[in-house]
């Protein structure tokens, strides 16, 4: 992936199997956004292939790419992004917007999210009455709802405080458990240890990765 004459991404190589809790680490200007943008199916890259499911994605024109987000891949970000006129419930829901498919219970799948980030008494409160802990459980929840191939999460705990984070972190443990697929970007040590597997980079190369046994 290149901008202009700046190699953003250079000879990377990566696979991310299902069910992995991967994160992706490295300090600022190291390539881990544009990266993310990448398996995010927001940018394409300049050269090479990214398969996802099968598909290679770098073939994609931008209306099958926007199918794939909204269909395949959860983002949780660090500013959680929730519309503040809208309940916790509408929230969840935004990304069935996006969405076409009529065969799709979208009501029961939002219920089972906000449950299952363990949010099922605040339904119809605002994210002005949620902590910034609730407000990134209703993120997740958003993200979990359409039933995602990859949860994408950047800097998931970077607005928290520590115990709210790494009761964050613990709840990403419990999901990748349930057969999720998880990857985070983050600079945070505390948040690397929690991944099973952590890829670091510098200046757009990966430079090394750390394996860690994670107690579910």
């Amino acid at each position: 992936m290149e901008y202009g004459a700046v190699h953003a991404l250079k000879e990377v190589s990566l696979q991310i199997l299902r069910g992995e809790f991967v994160g992706i680490m490295g300090p600022s200007g190291s390539g881990k956004s544009t990266l993310m943008h990448l398996i995010g199916c927001l940018d394409l890259p300049s050269s090479g292939s990214y398969f996802l499911n099968g598909n290679d994605i770098s073939t994609l024109d931008d209306t099958a790419l926007s199918l794939i987000r909204a269909k395949q891949i959860g983002f949780v970000f660090q500013s959680f992004n929730l519309v503040p006129q809208l309940s916790v419930m509408a929230n969840v829901g935004i990304p069935f917007l996006y969405q076409n498919d009529t065969t799709v219970d979208k009501e029961s799948r939002i219920l089972n999210a906000v449950e299952t980030v363990g949010l099922g008494h605040r339904l119809h409160h605002l994210p002005t009455q949620l902590s910034g802990g609730e407000m990134q459980r209703v993120a997740i929840a958003r993200a979990l709802a359409i039933s995602p191939t990859i949860i994408l999460a950047d800097e998931p705990t970077g607005n928290l405080d520590f115990e709210t984070g790494r009761s964050i972190l613990s709840l990403f443990q419990k999901l990748n458990s349930q057969g999720v697929t998880l990857i985070v970007v983050t600079h945070d040590e505390f948040v690397g240890k929690h991944c099973q597997r952590v890829i670091r980079m510098r200046d757009g190369r990966i430079i090394g990765q750390d394996h860690h046994d994670i107690d579910s």
